[in-house]
C-alpha cells in the first residue's frame, strides 16, 4: 500500500473516534459543507492545514453529497528551504496544490503591528484567490485548541468574551464564506496522528514570531499549566463559549449594540 493510503487509512480507523468522527461532526452540526460548494483548502504547510486537506478529501469521496475542492497555498515569503519541504510534503500525500507568492512577510516586517497586518493580508490574498477559482467557501485549519486560546487572549487582554466561530461570512468578498472543520478536533489527537506517521511538517515560517514569545504562545503555555489541574480544561474553556448564562451576564454586545442587564431588570 502507498503511504498516502496509509495515511488517509489511519485518519479513519485509527484516529477514527479522535479526529475523524469529530470532523464529521463539526461539518454536520455547523451546517459547513452544502451540496454542490466549491471550497477552497488553505494550507500554510503545517499539520492541521494537511490533515484539513486529507479529511475533506476522504469526506469527498464518501459523502452523501457532492462537493468540489481547491488546494491552494500562498507563499508569502518562504525561503527555498520551507518551500521545499511544502512540495515533498504535497507529493507524499498525494495532494495537487495551486501555490502562489505574495509579498506578505515583506510588507508585515515593516510594520508596527507586523501579526495583525500579515494575518489581514493573508486572509485577503486567500479570499482573492479562492474568488478567482470560483470557489464559494475557504477552509481554515484551526482546531479546538485554537479556539480556547482566542478566547483566553480576549479575556486576558482585551476584557471581552469572544470566540473564534467555526464558520463566517465575509465582509469584503460577496458570496465566499470561512469555514473551519476541525473546529471539535484537539491540538494533541493532531500531533498523534502526525507522530504515527512519521510525518515532519513545517512550523511558524515567520521570522518575526521566531524572535518573540508571542501572544499565543504564552496561552498554549497557560493551557499547559492549567492542565495540571484539569487535563479537561481545554474542553471546558470551549464549552464555556455555548453555555453562556445570559441571566448572570452584566453586559453584552451584538450587532454593534451594547445591553446591559438592567434593560430587562425588574422594576419596584
Amino acid at each position: 500500500m502507498e503511504k498516502y493510503r496509509e495515511i488517509e487509512k489511519s485518519i479513519i480507523k485509527k484516529y477514527r473516534k479522535d479526529i475523524w468522527s469529530k470532523f464529521v461532526k463539526a461539518v454536520k452540526d455547523y451546517e459547513l459543507i452544502n451540496e454542490n460548494d466549491k471550497v477552497a483548502v488553505c494550507m500554510s504547510g503545517g499539520k492541521d492545514s494537511f490533515l484539513l486537506a486529507k479529511c475533506l478529501e476522504e469526506l469527498q469521496r464518501h459523502g452523501i453529497f457532492k462537493f468540489d475542492l481547491e488546494f491552494i497555498i500562498m507563499n508569502p515569503g518562504y525561503n527555498d528551504e520551507i518551500l521545499n519541504k511544502i512540495k515533498e510534503n504535497l507529493k507524499l500525500l498525494n495532494i495537487k496544490a495551486h501555490i502562489f507568492q505574495t509579498p506578505v512577510f515583506k510588507i508585515s516586517e515593516t510594520s508596527a503591528n507586523p501579526c495583525y497586518l500579515c494575518a489581514k493580508m493573508r486572509r485577503g490574498y486567500l479570499y482573492d484567490y479562492a474568488k478567482k477559482l470560483g470557489c464559494n467557501k475557504i477552509a481554515l485549519g484551526h482546531h479546538m485548541n485554537d479556539v480556547v486560546e482566542t478566547i483566553l487572549l480576549n479575556l486576558i487582554y482585551n476584557g471581552a468574551y469572544s470566540s473564534m466561530m467555526p464558520k463566517l461570512k465575509s465582509d469584503n468578498f460577496e458570496n465566499i464564506e470561512l469555514i473551519r472543520p476541525l473546529y471539535l478536533v484537539k491540538e494533541a489527537s493532531i500531533v498523534a496522528w502526525k507522530n504515527y506517521n512519521k510525518l515532519e511538517f513545517i512550523d511558524c515560517a515567520c521570522s518575526i514570531t521566531k524572535k518573540k514569545s508571542g501572544k499565543r504562545l504564552e496561552m498554549k503555555k497557560l493551557i499547559q499549566d492549567l492542565e495540571k489541574y484539569n487535563p479537561d480544561v481545554v474542553k471546558s474553556i470551549f464549552t464555556s463559549s455555548k453555555n453562556v448564562n445570559l441571566n448572570t451576564i452584566i453586559g453584552y454586545k451584538k450587532n454593534n449594540h451594547h445591553h446591559s442587564f438592567l434593560d430587562d431588570y425588574p422594576q419596584n
